[in-house]
């Protein structure tokens, strides 16, 4: 691995084990055992590697989002695939938790990013909408277009602060922890309007996060 990307890698881990406003550079060329000279060569400053780390997840949060906007993710005998695609979407922005472990902060510093994660946050929306308009066409949901739009935004909510969320509550615990609730958090949203058949879907879900509880307690 090349010292530029290694100095990504290593930032990373720490933004998200320490916590980016914890982590200095000096720390970051500490733990690569590195001199600053070297790190300096290669990034000017914390805020450049905020930026690429920042740009690396836009782009592949991106590419995930648009799959079900350009094509629904199954078709009617096979709607869980909507749900274990939203493991996916969660998996991904665990990678890069550091975000939103400190998002209000780090979206007042860097401007640019603000402008790019509201964007991001649209496409979050609008993903949301293609799936759930897609399990309402299949009779799988039953809402009307306005509490379609009200459910679309709190899901929207509930992705993008899941994590600050799960933080607070808990500090640090399991990852498969944190990302299976997160995604039955989502499911809870969406329970009320679901047929006979995926209702029994959801209770799986829930019977297996409890399961997970008992054994981690």
């Amino acid at each position: 691995m090349k010292t530029r990307d290694r100095i990504l890698h290593t930032s990373l881990l720490l933004f998200n084990e320490e916590g980016e406003e914890q982590t200095t550079t000096i720390d970051i060329a500490n733990e690569m055992d590195i001199s600053p000279g070297n790190l300096y060569y290669h990034f000017k400053g914390k805020d450049q590697i905020i930026a690429e780390l920042f740009h690396q997840y836009e782009t592949a949060l991106s590419g995930t989002l648009t799959a079900p906007i350009e094509q629904p993710l199954a078709g009617p005998g096979n709607v869980e695939e909507n749900w274990y695609y939203l493991y996916v979407v969660l998996e991904e922005m665990y990678q890069y938790r550091f975000l939103y472990h400190n998002l209000d902060n780090i979206l007042q510093r860097y401007p640019d990013i603000r402008r790019n994660f509201k964007r991001l946050i649209q496409l979050k929306r609008a993903t949301l909408y293609a799936i759930c308009q897609t399990l309402l066409q299949q009779s799988v949901i039953n809402t009307g277009e306005q509490q379609l739009l009200g459910l679309v935004d709190n899901m929207t909510l509930n992705l993008t602060f899941w994590f600050s969320y799960d933080q607070l509550l808990h500090r640090e615990r399991d990852p498969v922890m944190t990302i299976h609730q997160g995604v039955l958090q989502l499911l809870t949203m969406v329970a009320p309007y679901l047929g006979d058949e995926q209702l029994s879907f959801y209770r799986d879900c829930e019977a297996i996060y409890t399961n997970m509880l008992e054994q981690s307690s």
